[in-house]
């Protein structure tokens, strides 16, 4: 027998998957404690039986239910225990959800582990109208065992001029401790960086200081005859480098300080941490392309309860914007899982 039921708390996560997961830092029951502590308010939606549980993290407003995420976030994915007994706890969970609300909208999720898949087909078997649309890209670097130096050899001439004229230029330091006055001059940085200005800056500092603590952090840091002209902040866990945050000076711009730390932090995570791959987060920019070899799609999975007439007139609207704007929007099959 399936029992769903509700929490408002997110320690949940902690007590039920205290030894399985995480596939990523935004699967960890710590990582959405950040989110909540940033104001929004978590729905923890379980399906349990007398083996396993299966978990959503998700928040929810007038009806509409989403991720409990923010732009941090490179992914959201459901909490399930794989093969056919996960999917059945994911299908309780999608069931249980049509008394909540009358649209879940659940993105950006991932398919190279085949997450997009189950949780289309969970909420399509448990009622939902259920509609799939490629909305976010991510960039990733494959090392196939490669040294840095055999990396380096392949990117593009003109990255590698630049490195080569400027480098010395800077002095790098990549540092495994987090240290709050290292931490106030990137924030000095970003706040005079080409860069939007930062949602929750504070989450940012406590999640960085936690995976300095767990022996995670690879924060780099570039200084040009005194000062801090660079920084960006990566973690590492499970074969995988994250690239979460990067900015530089504006007024240092002809320094290339930010090609020549990254460079000293993909020689760090490749030949001294050894990972498989390098994960470029979420967005299209092209000067992603430079550094990584792969791109991944991002899905935003649509589900309707058509039992609502919220979720027709939803529906409606949807649509019109699909016609209006097709190529933004255009439904997107998912592709076969590798």
């Amino acid at each position: 027998m399936i029992e769903a039921r509700y929490h408002d708390r997110v320690n949940v996560l902690q007590e039920l998957f205290a030894k399985s997961f995480p596939a990523s830092p935004f699967d960890r029951a710590e990582w959405y404690a950040l989110l909540a502590d940033t104001g929004l308010t978590p729905l923890i939606a379980i399906a349990s039986d007398a083996d396993e549980s299966a978990a959503l993290a998700l928040t929810e407003e007038n009806g509409r239910i989403s991720p409990l995420r923010n732009w941090y976030s490179f992914t959201w994915r459901q909490l399930a225990p794989a093969g056919e007994h996960g999917d059945r706890l994911l299908m309780e969970i999608a069931r249980q959800l049509k008394t909540r609300g009358h649209r879940v909208t659940l993105e950006p999720v991932p398919e190279e582990d085949g997450s997009a898949t189950r949780l289309a087909r969970a909420f399509a078997k448990a009622g939902w109208r259920v509609e799939v649309t490629r909305c976010d890209t991510n960039h990733v670097l494959h090392v196939r065992g490669q040294s840095f130096a055999d990396y380096w050899a392949h990117r593009p001439g003109p990255m590698r001029t630049t490195f080569q004229r400027k480098a010395k230029k800077v002095e790098v330091e990549v540092h495994t401790a987090f240290d709050d006055a290292l931490w106030d001059h990137y924030e000095a940085i970003y706040a005079a960086s080409w860069k939007p200005e930062e949602d929750h800056p504070e989450m940012l500092r406590q999640f960085a200081r936690e995976e300095g603590a767990a022996g995670r952090l690879r924060f780099g840091i570039a200084w040009h005859e005194g000062q801090a002209v660079a920084a960006q902040c990566w973690t590492v866990e499970g074969g995988c480098a994250f690239i979460h945050k990067l900015a530089y000076l504006e007024s240092a711009r002809n320094l290339s300080a930010g090609t020549t730390l990254s460079a000293a932090l993909f020689e760090h995570v490749i030949d001294t941490d050894r990972v498989d791959l390098v994960d470029f987060g979420t967005g299209d920019q092209a000067y992603k392309a430079d550094w990584m070899n792969a791109v991944r799609p991002r899905y935003r999975i649509d589900c309707f309860n058509l039992k609502s007439q919220r979720a027709w007139i939803d529906l409606a609207r949807q649509t019109v914007s699909r016609l209006r704007e097709p190529e933004a929007t255009e439904l997107a099959p998912l592709p076969p899982r590798g």
